[in-house]
């Protein structure tokens, strides 16, 4: 019996010690490819951003690299646009809660705080109902182009059904509430710290 628990014993050490070496070598195999994808992904997720900055500024307002033209404002990242040296506007991003989860709207500002553009770059809305937030699928989103605090009203910025200006979708009045919320928090946000993000 005592050779039986010997053996066995060994057998389920060297099970043990398999299962960590297999372990470890799926690790170290795992460290190597995350280093050597890891650049490539970092340098496509920037020609992303680039990108999608520049939809939301508009040519030739701005001759900086902007991914390194950054500031962080409670916690928002915000891209400077500069021409010749001096802050033209802004790009940052804000959300809002939509139906189905956060709608995460890129915004570009001018200096004087009008909107220059918007894009939805994130969601999770109803296909073909909720998603003709994005501009691939609809207009709507340019809706929002030269739009200021003062223009609309405060009070005006809300969709149709709510009294403001803005036009909803039909059975999907949630979604481009939320947007219409998010591009006016980011023009009040911006509002409230313009002289820290344009230095002036």
């Amino acid at each position: 019996m005592s050779t039986e628990l010997a053996v066995l014993r060994d057998r389920l050490a060297y099970q043990g010690i398999s299962l960590g070496l297999v372990a470890l070598l799926a690790s170290a195999a795992l460290s190597l490819g995350n280093s050597l994808t890891g650049p490539a992904i970092a340098a496509a997720e920037a020609r992303d951003l680039q990108a999608s900055l520049a939809q939301v500024l508009p040519e030739g307002s701005y001759d900086n690299e902007l991914l390194q033209d950054t500031v962080v404002v409670d916690q928002v990242t915000i891209y400077k646009a500069r021409k010749d040296g001096a802050v033209t506007g802004a790009v940052f991003q804000m959300a809002a809660r939509g139906y189905a989860g956060d709608i995460v709207v890129l915004m570009g500002v001018d200096a004087g705080g009008t909107l220059l553009g918007a894009r939805v770059i994130k969601h999770q809305e109803t296909p073909g109902l909720g998603d003709k937030i994005e501009l691939a699928k609809s207009k709507w989103i340019r809706d929002f182009e030269g739009k200021s605090l003062e223009d609309p009203k405060p009070e005006k910025w809300a969709v149709r059904k709510d009294g403001g200006v803005f036009d909803q979708f039909a059975g999907a009045t949630i979604t481009p509430r939320a947007v219409v919320k998010a591009v006016k928090q980011g023009l009040d946000f911006y509002a409230a710290h313009r002289r820290e993000i344009t230095g002036g």
